[in-house]
């Protein structure tokens, strides 16, 4: 069990990337930790775009940076677009209902299921909201009606050591025991 909160602790978002491939097989049990996160009524909002190839890589990058915004991404060797799919009737439904925004929350845990995966096998991520979504759709054949809601770095840390400390609000500032 304490490996699980080890591994929570050393994710973090890399951005400074080694030119080292990833190896397909990682790339792949990551995807597999994707595909295996829970989602509302098991709808599976998503799929998964994996850009390796050199040049592709390299037109994504530049998509990712303007305002001078993620000039990093030009060092990362692999990248993962997360696409918003249909989700199921009965999903559409309950988050109609229930007034809850089901999908974001089902794309966040494949997210992070797909990093934490990503750690365990020595590799890095950087999640990124900040890219030209029409350029990312018109490289990629994304049709028009499927949004690109996040692109994952993936990578081998260019610098490696302890990482480095977590600057989040105190426990008690965020958990109320009742």
């Amino acid at each position: 069990m304490s490996d699980f909160f080890e591994l929570i602790a050393r994710r973090e978002s890399c951005r400074s990337y080694a030119a080292t491939p990833v190896e397909e097989e990682k790339l792949l049990r990551c995807l597999d930790a994707a595909r295996l996160a829970p989602s509302a009524c098991n709808g599976q909002p998503w799929s998964f775009l994996a850009v390796r190839t050199p040049t592709l890589a390299a037109q994504l990058a530049a998509c990712t940076q303007s305002a001078g915004m993620n000039r990093f991404t030009s060092a990362c060797p692999c990248f993962v677009v997360l696409v918003e799919e249909k989700d199921s009737l009965t999903a559409r439904a309950g988050a109609r209902l229930k007034k809850q925004d089901f999908v974001s929350l089902d794309l966040g845990l494949a997210a992070a299921q797909f990093c934490l995966a990503a750690t365990a096998q020595g590799l890095s991520t950087c999640m990124l909201g900040w890219f030209d979504e029409d350029r990312v759709r018109a490289l990629l054949d994304i049709p028009g009606d499927r949004r690109v809601r996040l692109i994952i770095c993936l990578g081998y840390a260019a610098e490696t050591g302890a990482p480095r400390p977590k600057n989040r609000k105190p426990l008690d500032a965020v958990v109320t025991l009742r």
